[in-house]
């Protein structure tokens, strides 16, 4: 052996029982290597998580409230589950408080790893969405329910509240709603905690499919959407097939028609549609006119007599689109009152003829 003829026996028994004390587990005084400054760590990640991670929409951010999984390979003692705090960070071993608010997981992940690699070598981590916080925003102005709606994502979908969404929370706008001049005010923007004012138009959004104006809400945000001033009728109809418009509205057609009392119809339905939903007009109808009553946003009712004609289209003159909670009241003929009073005149004659009639 190439060994023997370099070394004395005594060598070649002194390194055979040195092998065998190292295989054995031991550590030899004066050959224990120091630990190296940082921790090896591999680049392949095989840890599973304890929970099933959320469908996270590309831009979501981290805020206060979402819960997180931090995996880090090899380490099991920090790879725990944690919560964004209040103000923003997350409290991990060795690195005490890390910002993460306003990131996405990817920017957190990568952030964390840097921090890490002060202490580990090429640290693998791993950020986990467990559970999205809860989301509370206020929305006024032109939407059938104006208020404040707390939004809890449930499933495996982490929920983003864009503008629309909010609106159909709300029960959708109103037939007046100003949706080029939305506000969406976002409170504690900045290092200064000034209020934000962002102006979107959803209209652009409509006509032209421009989703960058349907904004991702964050918490604490107020939506303000304004009433028109004045609304053309094809505007009227492309705001009655939005997504976020109400599916119906309730209008009130009373007098004489088939079926007089509530009636529910879809927005931007025209004034002869109406009439048709209810039945129609009773032989006892005067089909010439009948009377619209609006309350209007100020307070203030307007009543109008319009002609009808159910040949013509929708239009603002003879064939109104109508509003929400919109009466429609359908008179009698002048022939069927004049029937009606000569048979009230004559009434107590037919009863008096009748008792006449048993002598």
């Amino acid at each position: 052996m190439l060994l023997s003829r370099h070394c004395p026996q005594s060598s070649i028994a002194a390194l055979t029982v040195l092998a065998t004390i190292c295989a054995g587990g031991c550590i030899v005084p004066g050959l224990a290597q120091s630990p190296p400054d940082t921790l090896p760590l591999s680049t392949v990640n095989t840890l599973p998580s304890l929970l099933p991670a959320l469908i996270v929409p590309n831009r979501y951010t981290l805020g206060s409230g979402d819960r997180l999984r931090l995996e880090v390979f090899n380490v099991p003692e920090y790879s725990q589950e944690y919560q964004v705090l209040s103000d923003g960070t997350l409290s991990l071993p060795l690195l005490g408080t890390v910002e993460v608010a306003g990131m996405s997981l990817e920017e957190a992940s990568a952030n964390i790893t840097q921090r890490y690699s002060r202490f580990f070598r090429r640290p693998t981590i791993t950020l986990i969405l467990l559970q999205a916080r809860s989301v509370q925003i206020a929305i006024a102005g032109e939407v059938k329910r104006p208020g404040s709606y707390t939004v809890t994502p449930e499933g495996s979908q982490a929920e983003r509240i864009t503008v629309t969404k909010a609106i159909q929370l709300a029960g959708g706008i109103t037939q007046s709603a100003n949706i080029r001049d939305i506000q969406v005010v976002r409170s504690g923007y900045g290092a200064t905690g000034s209020d934000q004012t962002i102006v979107i138009n959803l209209w652009e959004l409509l006509q032209d499919g421009n989703l960058s104006q349907d904004i991702v809400l964050q918490d604490g945000d107020k939506v303000i959407i304004p009433e028109a001033l004045t609304l053309e009728a094809e505007d009227a109809r492309a705001l009655a097939s939005a997504s976020f418009a109400p599916s119906v509205m309730t209008v009130y057609v009373v007098g004489e028609v088939a079926n007089p009392g509530i009636v529910e119809i879809p927005p931007n339905t025209p004034l002869n549609q109406a009439i048709l939903a209810a039945g129609g007009f009773s032989n006892r109808a005067n089909q010439n006119a009948v009377d619209l009553i609006r309350l209007n946003a100020n307070g203030t009712v307007s009543q109008r007599n319009i002609d009808i004609d159910f040949s013509r289209n929708i239009e603002d003159s003879l064939n109104p689109a109508l509003r929400n909670y919109d009466t429609v009241i359908v008179s009698r003929s002048g022939l069927s009152l004049v029937s009606d009073i000569v048979g009230t005149i004559l009434s107590p004659v037919s009863g008096i003829l009748r008792i006449l009639d048993g002598f």
